[in-house]
């Protein structure tokens, strides 16, 4: 059952962290992608708050490993970064990696709290 639900989060996750990238990350040469900075914070922050209160085994599965687990990509965070360095945008892509762990923490963090 817990595979079921991990499954279901993860097919809602998913589509939206594809098309946060389509939507809000410009296609041009040293473009900050911020489809992928803006759901990792965003899953960073939700997960927070399901795993800083009393949620049930189920509903950490669902959301917080499901559909966190698939709406967050450090594996594209990573691909981002190095065509952002092979473009020749390394400041872009220094800021983009240090920006995405400190703000990810941070909402992590917050959410946290807030959930507790």
């Amino acid at each position: 059952m817990t595979a079921l639900l991990v499954a279901l989060g993860a097919a809602v996750g998913a589509p939206i962290r594809y098309l946060a990238g389509r939507l809000l990350t410009p296609v041009r040469a040293g473009a900050v992608p911020w489809g992928t900075f803006a759901v990792n914070v965003g899953a960073s922050f939700v997960l927070g708050l399901v795993l800083g209160g009393p949620a049930p085994h189920g509903v950490v599965a669902l959301v917080g490993i499901g559909f966190c687990g698939a709406l967050s990509t450090w594996s594209t965070l990573a691909a981002e970064t190095v065509r952002l360095l092979q473009e020749h945008a390394r400041a872009t892509g220094l800021v983009y990696v240090v920006a995405s762990t400190l703000v990810g923490l941070g909402a992590a963090a917050l959410g946290l709290v807030l959930g507790g």
